[in-house]
């Protein structure tokens, strides 16, 4: 039997839940049944489910076994920077980005507040709707100081910005400061999102750093809430 067996049951099984031909509540096959099913021993079926909660696919309930979660929701990270480029690939899902606004503007008090900028900075400002199969879920608005952000155009924010400015003008993307609120949609919401009758938005913050710790970029990044699963990974420490 080859190691990574427990591999291949995994990924079968989450297939079929994301595929939704097992549902969410459904209860799994036992330990002794799935291995009579995957011809496979005790041992590798325990890796294959410790895989799938690890996951988020299922949850192990003591005297119950193991119950699928619900995965229509999209896991977002809170820790971490991610592209939506990136995002989109590890989700496998059809998604694009569509491009409602990008030009210079001069910062008012609140940008230049987020920004650390001066009345002579411009900034980028680049608007973009994100679509995944088919709906248009989120709003990002995007604020780039010109100073470390010298040219965009409408082809580097359909495909990756961070991209753009890692690999081509080799900018050193560090940390963000984020903050995640909920609010009432605006016009510009109700403009640009498939809300289906939802009465609120997710919007996450970011302060974006360089490796020198100067602020680069500001974004609200405005979400369908149905949508959206906002995880992290946090460890106690005594």
């Amino acid at each position: 039997m080859k190691n990574n067996k427990f591999v291949a049951i995994y990924q079968d099984i989450a297939d079929q839940i994301q595929s939704g031909a097992i549902k969410p509540g459904t209860k799994l096959l036992s330990e002794h049944e799935l291995g009579e099913k995957y011809d496979a021993s005790r041992e590798t079926i325990r890796k294959a489910l410790n895989l799938l909660s690890q996951n988020g696919y299922i949850q192990k309930v003591r005297g119950k076994g193991s119950i699928v979660l619900d995965v229509s929701k999209l896991n977002f990270p809170v820790s971490g920077l991610i592209s939506f480029k990136e995002l989109a690939g590890k989700m496998g899902k059809k998604s694009r980005t569509i491009v409602e606004e990008l030009h210079l503007i001069k910062p008012d008090d609140y940008l230049r507040a987020q920004l650390n900028a001066t009345t002579k900075d411009e900034i980028w400002k680049v608007v973009r709707v994100r679509e995944i199969d088919g709906e248009k879920i989120i709003l990002d608005k995007d604020f780039f100081n010109k100073r470390w952000v010298p040219s965009l155009t409408k082809e580097i924010c359909e495909d990756s910005i961070y991209e753009y400015l890692e690999n081509e003008l080799g900018i050193h993307i560090s940390f963000a400061k984020k903050e995640i609120i909920v609010e009432e949609p605006t016009e510009e919401d109700k403009k640009h999102l498939d809300l289906e009758g939802f009465h609120n938005v997710v919007i996450v913050k970011n302060h974006v750093y360089l490796d020198d710790a100067s602020i680069f970029q500001y974004t609200e990044s405005r979400h369908r809430p149905d949508k959206f699963r906002f995880v992290n990974f946090a460890r106690r420490s005594l």
